[in-house]
């Protein structure tokens, strides 16, 4: 008949090795009462469910990363064409539009200096966008370059790209080489100036009203990236070229 109290496993299995003294020391020192963890390497559950979603959340951002494409080299941009117009694109008319609005915008950055002139307007041209500026080239090292016109439609650090209106397109370097470009008068400017001259002199038929500003640059000192010239600050200097 079995013992209604039987002898726990761990104690039994203690009393093959040990006396029935230290079994019994062994058992209750280090044994009983005591938790008896089936993985203990594992962390608290609550611990572990905010270690999983981390983990989660890092392995999520570094798939992100790695999907993420890098930029293309500047070598890579010019393989693929995309600072290249279409044949199809290189029309005087499609750009039209452009010369329309850098006029406008050349009127808005000058103000009152499209019709004086002077140091400050000189400070203005150099930091201004010539994208889509008409230009005309005056004097070159070059002779098969000059009398060049047209609409400029890149305007690189050595370069300018120009479309003229027999739908060519132009590269024409900044090196040696002086161009031409003309601002029109607002219409309103115009009819102000031709309606103040007729009320204050008897001769108004005879004055001619101002048809807009005209300068040159020297592409020599104009070897800079549109960017670029916004922030510099260039100095009067003497120039041997001119």
């Amino acid at each position: 008949m079995a013992s209604s109290n039987p002898q726990p496993l761990t104690q039994e299995l203690l009393a093959r090795a040990h006396s029935p003294d230290s079994a019994a020391r062994i058992y209750s020192d280090k044994i009983q009462h005591r938790p008896l963890y089936l993985r203990p390497n594992s962390p608290p559950p609550a611990a572990n469910a905010r270690a999983a979603r981390r983990k989660a959340r890092d392995d999520k951002n570094r798939k992100r990363k790695s999907q993420k494409p890098k930029p293309l080299s500047a070598s890579q941009r010019r393989k693929l064409g995309l600072y290249d117009v279409p044949k199809k694109g290189q029309k005087y008319a499609v750009f039209e539009p452009l010369k329309q609005l850098w006029i406008g915008y050349m009127r808005e950055v000058l103000g009152s200096h499209l019709y004086t002139g002077g140091p400050a307007c000189a400070a203005k041209l150099c930091a201004a966008e010539y994208h889509g500026a008409e230009v005309e080239v005056t004097r070159s090292g070059c002779p098969s370059r000059v009398g060049i016109k047209g609409i400029v439609i890149k305007d690189s650090k050595f370069s300018f790209e120009i479309i003229t209106p027999k739908n060519e397109l132009k590269l024409v370097p900044k090196e040696g080489t002086m161009f031409r470009l003309h601002i029109p008068a607002a219409p309103d400017a115009f009819k102000s100036t031709t309606t103040t001259t007729t009320t204050t002199t008897p001769t108004a038929e005879t004055v001619e009203p101002n048809n807009g500003f005209t300068f040159e640059i020297l592409g020599d000192q104009f070897q800079y990236r549109s960017a670029d010239r916004a922030n510099r600050k260039f100095k009067a200097h003497y120039l041997d070229k001119i």
